[in-house]
């Protein structure tokens, strides 16, 4: 069963987390909406790759996802924090018990900002350690938290992005999937 996830982008997103979580969820045949919070489709991230969305975070507004997946990097994060329409689908995620998730700065700058981790275990980039309300896992290479119809993940960084995409497959379809995507990509 294809599951609908939203990965959202702005200028300055890390590329390498951004196109791991959207390349490995689309392995799994999930149905992967990249979406701009910018003017424009195409961004650029933080180490000057364009990405190129396949929509406007506003064209997404009225769909709901299985998943949304966010993307760190800086000032990447900053632009997907002050999206008020993101915002309002991640309030709506969390309230409707639907997964979510961050890598590397945007638990703290996203997730957090927004009240997001409240009462949850995460993770973050060791940048970003110190403004974490609850750093119990820290160094915790990735963190899920929350029943299983309530989950949120988070994980540390570029280095951790695989293990990132592959924790939200196996909340998305479970354990046997995620090893079969790990395994096929050499990375499990």
């Amino acid at each position: 069963m294809s599951k609908k996830v939203l990965v959202p982008i702005a200028n300055g997103t890390e590329e390498i987390e951004a196109v791991c979580i959207i390349d490995t969820l689309r392995r799994t045949g999930a149905e992967v909406t990249v979406a701009s919070v910018e003017k424009t489709l195409q961004v650029t991230a933080s180490r000057g790759t364009k990405l190129v969305a396949d929509a406007f975070i506003a064209d997404c507004a009225d769909t709901i996802y299985d998943c949304i997946a966010i993307p760190g990097g800086m000032p990447g994060a900053e632009h997907l924090r002050d999206c008020e329409i993101l915002t309002a689908l991640l309030h709506a995620q969390r309230e409707a018990g639907r997964l979510y998730g961050a890598i590397c700065a945007a638990p703290v700058v996203v997730l957090q900002h927004h009240g997001l981790l409240a009462g949850r275990a995460a993770t973050c980039h060791p940048s970003f350690v110190s403004q974490l309300e609850n750093p119990v896992h820290v160094g915790k290479r990735v963190v899920v938290d929350g029943p299983a119809n309530s989950r949120c993940i988070t994980s540390r960084g570029p280095g951790t992005a695989f293990e990132f995409a592959l924790a939200l497959i196996e909340a998305l379809y479970g354990e046997e999937k995620a090893r079969e995507i790990g395994t096929q990509m050499l990375v499990k």
